[in-house]
């Protein structure tokens, strides 16, 4: 299969797995435990059924939106994923440039593989800075500071990982850090050529934001597990998301919220944004999907905070749905994962033109002229009679 033969994202999917080793792809394709919140992620789009309205004028579809103050020309964000160097050697770069070529907002990781400000001068897209509350005040102040002079437009708090989950599928592999590969693993690389040429004649794979805290004194990045142990503070409350609210003074995103209650306190706190996920089905195994809770999380702060959805978005119809149960946008990760492995930046862009094309396509089979004519009238649970 070729880049230009793929038409939708399960087609990049295939790609990406038949060019990346198989430890590798099972890094970006897994979850935690029996991986049920992965899966459920995906179909529980599927007990939502979209009820369209006729005879409306859709000879012009308005895609944009506003989000965390930015104006986008359709409502999806590229969502923050560490490592992306791991799928293909242009890494976060090329994803950013391929967002910003679609209108959208680009959040780079703490853990990204390539720094805040080379990212910035990459592209002139808007750009969102992903963050975990650390023991270390004054590195929060540092990299705040940072995304503050690289203009970056918003700051995400990830809060869902109090310590890592629990993903079988790289203890099996050995993806691991430190990496524990097996002799088959090593030659399934090895039967990747295109990919370990890459890996091994690009600059040196590194955490760009925080390497100085993870490598070992020979520079091998060997020391990410015990960085998470030691700096991820397990202690932090809200009121600490509140001081970094107030240390942003910025358009401001809580990520991970599943519940009313915490959707409420964020709002209360000073929060711009929720973002209903659960890390992709990569932390905790048996939590709802983000489609199920987002309408009642929408009812409760609506009108006070914008709220976004992470996680299971594989057609531009889930955002559909995702709008119309209350989404004021959306947020996806692996789908432009997929597109980067399969084809580097040009396979980013086809991941993104193809949800973009299917979402307007899809708006104007609803009758909705724009993004505000997505609402609950329009949505209904499957099979009820």
């Amino acid at each position: 299969m070729r880049l230009e033969r793929c038409h939708n994202i399960a087609d990049l999917r295939r790609l990406a797995r038949k060019r990346l080793p198989g430890p590798v792809f099972g890094y970006l394709d897994g979850g935690a435990d029996d991986e049920a919140s992965l899966r459920a992620n995906s179909t529980a789009f599927d007990r939502y059924a979209l009820v369209p309205r006729i005879l409306v004028d859709v000879g012009e579809i308005d895609t944009t939106t506003t989000v965390l103050g930015q104006r986008l020309d359709w409502p999806l964000i590229c969502a923050p994923t560490g490592m992306s160097r791991l799928f293909h050697h242009k890494g976060e770069i090329a994803v950013a440039r391929a967002a910003a070529a679609e209108g959208m907002l680009y959040s780079l990781s703490t853990l990204a593989t390539q720094s805040i400000e080379d990212v910035a001068a990459a592209t002139g897209g808007p750009k969102m800075f992903q963050i975990y509350v650390q023991r270390d005040r004054a590195l929060l102040t540092d990299l705040i500071a940072r995304c503050r002079a690289a203009g970056y437009a918003a700051l995400c708090l990830t809060v869902d990982v109090p310590v890592a989950g629990n993903r079988e599928r790289d203890f099996y592999s050995g993806m691991t850090i430190p990496p524990d590969l097996s002799p088959a693993a090593l030659l399934d690389i090895a039967r990747h050529p295109r990919w370990l040429w890459h890996y091994l004649t690009s600059p040196r794979f590194r955490y760009a934001n925080i390497q100085h805290l993870i490598e070992d004194e020979k520079g091998n990045l060997n020391s990410l597990v015990k960085y998470v142990a030691a700096m991820f503070d397990r202690s932090v409350t809200w009121k600490d998301a509140e001081w970094m609210i107030g240390q942003w003074s910025g358009p401001f995103a809580i990520k991970g919220i599943l519940s009313v209650d915490d959707a409420r306190r964020a709002a209360d706190i000073g929060a711009s944004a929720v973002i209903v996920s659960n890390h992709g089905g990569r932390q905790m195994d048996g939590v709802p999907a983000p489609v199920d809770v987002i309408a009642d999380i929408a009812d409760a702060v609506g009108d006070r905070i914008e709220v976004i959805l992470d996680g299971g978005i594989r057609r531009g119809g889930h955002i559909i749905k995702a709008l119309a149960r209350g989404a004021t946008a959306c947020m996806a990760g692996r789908p432009y994962l997929y597109g980067l492995a399969a084809g580097g930046e040009p396979g980013v862009a086809k991941a993104l033109a193809i949800l973009h094309d299917e979402f307007a396509r899809g708006m104007a089979l609803m009758g909705a002229r724009s993004v505000a004519g997505l609402g609950p009238h329009m949505i209904r649970p499957a099979g009820r009679p």
